[in-house]
C-alpha cells in the first residue's frame, strides 16, 4: 500500500508540473505525442521545462535530489537548458531530531553521549540528504581536549532508498523501450551510477578511507587541508573528524576583507583538481562551494579546506594518459590527434572516418580558440564536443562523467574568484610536464623502484627455477620424443599391414585366375 501511495504521489507531482508532457513529447510514437496533447488540455505551464522539473524533484524529496544532481553531470545526454537547472539543485533538507542523532551515536559506540564526548552540540551546525553534522569536543589517547565534528547518518535511509530505486529502474526501462534515443540515454545505467553513489554515501567509513586517502595524496602540497579522522569514533552510521575551522567560499566579502589573495587562491584550486586527477588518479568528486572553505589561521592562511568525502573519483592509468594526450592535444589545436584519439579508445566505432570527426571536432573548438582567454571554458568545449558526437555514436565513458562534472565545478568555482582566470595557460604546463614525467627515464627509475621488492625476492630463486624449467623441457622435449618414436612405429605397423594386404589381395586374384582357367580347359 505504501508503493501504491507512492507511485501515486510521484503521479500528481508529474501531472502538476508538466513531466508527463515532457516525457511524451520526447518519445517517437505519433500516438504518444497526440496523447500528451490530449493530457495537456486545460493544463498551461509559463515556467520553462527545466525549472519545472528542478522543482518537481525538490517536491518528491532527497532521494530525488540527489538523482537529479547526479543527472545534471551527464551533459552529454541532456539539453543545456534542463542540465543548468538541475545543477542548481541542493540539499536544502530540515535537520532531523537531535534525540535521534544521539540514539544513533550511543547505539553506534554502546556508550552515552556523555561519555564519549565532555561537551556535544544539540544543535546540528549543518544538514543534508544523506546525513547531519554537529560540533563536539572530546579527550584523545593523550588525555588532551579536541574539537572535532560528528556526522551522523539520517535514519530509515536505506530502506526509502530503495523503495525509490525500484520505481527510478522501473521508469527507466520505460523510457529505453519506448524513447527513439533510449540506448543512447542509457536511462538505466543512470540509475544504476546513481545507485553506486547513494550506497557508497550510506557507508560512512568508506567516506572516511576516501578522505584519510586524499590528505596522504595532499600531504606534500600545501595548498589543501583535510580534516583527519579519528578511527576509534568511525563505524557506518557515525565518523567522528577533526574540526576545521574555515570560512566558506562563497563569502567572498568576508574572505576579501581578511586579505585572501583571490588570483592565488584560483591558481590553486586548478593545480589541486590537476595534481588529484594526473598524479593521484584520486579526486574530490564533489567539490560544490558548499563543500570547500578557506582558512584564515595564521599557519595555513589561504589554503583551502576540503569536506565532505561520499563521493570520490578514480582513474586508471589508461585513463590518466588518454585524458592528458587529449588536453593536450586540444592546447595545440591538433583535432586530428584528439579524433585518432576516440577512435583508439573506442570511444566511437572503428570504422568512422578520421577527417569526418575530426572536422565535428574543429567546428566545436575553433570559435572558442578565437575568443580571449578569459572568455575559454574548458568545461563548456568538452560538453559541446559530448553534444556534437552523438551522430558519430559515441559512448561516454562512465568513469570520465564524475571527473567532466568535478572539472566544471574547478572551473566555475575559478571564474568566480578569479575571472581573468586562464585555465588553458594554468594546466597546460602541467599536463605537459607530467607527459613528460610518464615517458621519461624519471618514470622508468619509479617503475624499477616500485617493483624493486618483487625483483628482491625472485632473484635469490632464479637459478632454482631456472633449473627446473630447463629440467621440465627436457623432460617435455625426451616425452615428446617417445611419443614421436611411438606413433612412427605405429605408423610403420599400419603401412606394413597395407602392404601385406594389398600382396595377399593381388596373389588372391592371380590364384582365382589360374583357378578359373583350370576349369575351363
Amino acid at each position: 500500500m505504501r508503493r501504491l501511495l507512492r507511485g501515486v504521489f510521484i503521479v500528481w507531482i508529474a501531472l502538476r508540473y508538466g513531466l508527463d508532457e515532457l516525457l511524451l513529447n520526447s518519445l517517437n510514437k505519433p500516438w504518444l505525442r497526440v496523447l500528451a496533447r490530449v493530457l495537456t488540455v486545460g493544463r498551461r505551464f509559463t515556467a520553462p521545462r527545466g525549472q519545472r522539473l528542478r522543482e518537481a524533484l525538490e517536491r518528491l524529496g532527497p532521494i530525488f535530489v540527489k538523482f537529479g544532481q547526479v543527472l545534471s553531470t551527464r551533459r552529454d545526454l541532456l539539453p543545456t537548458d534542463i542540465a543548468d537547472e538541475l545543477a542548481r539543485l541542493q540539499d536544502r533538507v530540515p535537520p532531523f531530531s537531535s534525540d535521534v542523532a544521539i540514539a544513533t551515536i550511543e547505539r553506534a559506540f554502546g556508550k552515552p553521549v556523555d561519555t564519549l564526548f565532555t561537551h556535544f552540540e544539540r544543535v546540528p551546525v549543518a544538514s543534508a540528504s544523506i546525513a547531519q553534522v554537529h560540533y563536539a569536543t572530546l579527550k584523545d589517547r593523550q588525555g588532551r581536549l579536541r574539537e572535532v565534528a560528528v556526522k551522523v547518518l539520517r535514519p530509515g535511509m536505506l530502506t526509502a532508498i530503495e523503495k525509490d530505486l525500484r520505481l527510478l529502474r522501473m521508469m527507466a526501462a520505460w523510457v529505453e523501450r519506448l524513447s527513439a534515443d533510449g540506448k543512447r540515454l542509457k536511462p538505466r545505467e543512470v540509475v544504476a551510477e546513481f545507485d553506486k553513489y547513494l550506497h557508497d554515501e550510506l557507508d560512512l567509513v568508506r567516506e572516511a578511507s576516501s578522505a584519510a586517502q586524499l590528505r596522504r595524496n595532499m600531504e606534500g602540497l600545501n595548498l589543501v587541508l583535510i580534516p583527519e579522522m579519528l578511527w576509534d569514533y568511525c563505524t557506518s552510521d557515525v565518523i567522528v573528524m577533526e574540526r576545521m575551522n574555515g570560512v566558506p567560499i562563497g563569502q567572498v566579502a568576508r574572505l576579501r576583507e581578511a586579505g585572501v589573495d583571490f588570483k592565488k587562491l584560483a591558481r590553486d584550486g586548478v593545480t589541486i583538481f590537476f595534481t588529484q586527477v594526473f598524479r593521484d588518479g584520486f579526486f574530490h568528486g564533489d567539490m560544490h562551494p558548499g563543500n570547500i572553505q578557506v582558512s584564515l589561521e595564521p599557519a595555513t592562511f589561504g589554503r583551502y579546506i576540503s569536506l565532505d568525502f561520499g563521493i570520490v573519483g578514480t582513474l586508471t592509468e589508461v585513463d590518466k594518459e588518454y585524458l592528458a594526450q587529449n588536453f593536450t592535444a586540444f592546447f595545440r589545436r591538433d583535432y586530428k590527434r584528439v579524433a585518432e584519439l576516440h577512435i583508439e579508445s573506442g570511444w566511437v566505432p572503428a570504422q568512422t572516418r578520421v577527417d569526418e570527426l575530426e572536422a565535428a571536432i574543429r567546428s566545436v573548438c575553433e570559435p572558442y580558440f578565437d575568443r580571449p582567454l578569459k572568455e575559454i571554458s574548458l568545461g563548456m568545449v568538452l560538453m559541446r564536443l559530448f553534444q556534437t558526437s552523438r551522430r558519430f555514436q559515441v559512448e561516454i565513458q562512465p568513469q570520465l562523467v564524475l571527473l567532466q562534472k568535478t572539472l566544471l565545478n574547478i572551473e566555475g568555482l575559478g571564474r568566480d574568484l578569479d575571472p581573468n582566470l586562464d585555465l588553458w595557460s594554468t594546466a597546460k604546463p602541467f599536463l605537459e610536464k607530467w607527459m613528460i614525467n610518464q615517458i621519461g627515464p624519471r618514470k622508468l627509475l619509479e617503475e624499477l623502484k616500485n617493483q624493486a621488492p618483487r625483483y628482491a625476492k625472485l632473484l635469490p630463486e632464479l637459478p632454482h627455477l631456472l633449473h627446473d624449467f630447463l629440467k621440465q623441457r627436457q623432460h617435455s622435449d625426451a616425452t615428446a620424443l617417445r611419443e614421436l618414436l611411438a606413433e612412427q612405429k605405429r605408423t610403420n605397423r599400419l603401412l606394413q599391414a597395407l602392404v601385406w594386404g594389398g600382396v595377399g589381395f593381388v596373389f588372391g586374384l592371380v590364384v582365382m585366375q589360374l583357378v578359373v582357367r583350370i576349369r575351363l580347359f
